[in-house]
């Protein structure tokens, strides 16, 4: 288990467009090993490997509850195929912007075509946190951060605190530690940054 460093704005790799994943080699299948570990620990329930400083269309997703049997989704060269025209709103959170949040419109329902970690081409229809998840994590691999979906005076609050944060102190980074697991009775709660 590897748990990695997660990248935190204003970094610059955040911003960037992402490359496609040429080849499925032991080498991927680590990094996504790695991705659901660190993941898992931040908590969230999505990342994409730009927040690790990886610039591959690469993102992993797991909307299931904290309780219950995982469900970890890999999603390699990922790219929305349909989106309906129906939206809904629901509060993002972002690893990569900690301590904020904010109410996003998106597609309330999506269609995705990705290759799968074992090689197979798969298209997938989702709706819900399952398609919002699915959408910020590919907003990720083209640069786009969920705080470009809020008002531009929302927005430059955070960019601005951010900013300032990087001149007083660097860069930033955070590795999420692993937590202990649940005692029987304890009660679940769904993780709240993607």
């Amino acid at each position: 288990m590897t748990i990695r460093p997660i990248l935190v704005i204003p970094d610059d790799k955040l911003r960037q467009e992402t490359e496609p994943v040429e080849k499925i080699d032991s080498d991927l299948q680590t990094l996504i090993d790695d991705m659901f570990d660190t993941m898992y620990a931040a908590p969230g329930i999505g990342l994409a490997a730009p927040q690790i400083g990886v610039l591959k269309r690469l993102a992993v997703v797991d909307v299931s509850k904290r309780d219950g049997e995982q469900v970890p989704l890999a999603l390699i060269n990922p790219e929305i195929v349909w989106s309906s025209e129906e939206t809904s709103f629901y509060e993002e959170g972002c690893l990569s912007i900690p301590d904020y949040y904010e109410e996003v419109e998106r597609p309330a329902r999506i269609r995705v075509r990705f290759t799968g970690r074992d090689g197979t081409e798969q298209e997938i229809e989702a709706d819900g946190v399952f398609a919002t998840c699915i959408q910020h994590e590919l907003d990720h691999l083209d640069g786009v951060l969920f705080i470009d979906h809020i008002s531009k005076l929302k927005r430059d609050m955070v960019w601005k605190k951010a900013v300032k944060l990087f001149k007083r102190e660097g860069p930033q980074t955070y590795t999420p530690k692993p937590k202990p697991p649940r005692a029987e009775g304890d009660e679940a709660e769904m993780p709240d940054e993607l």
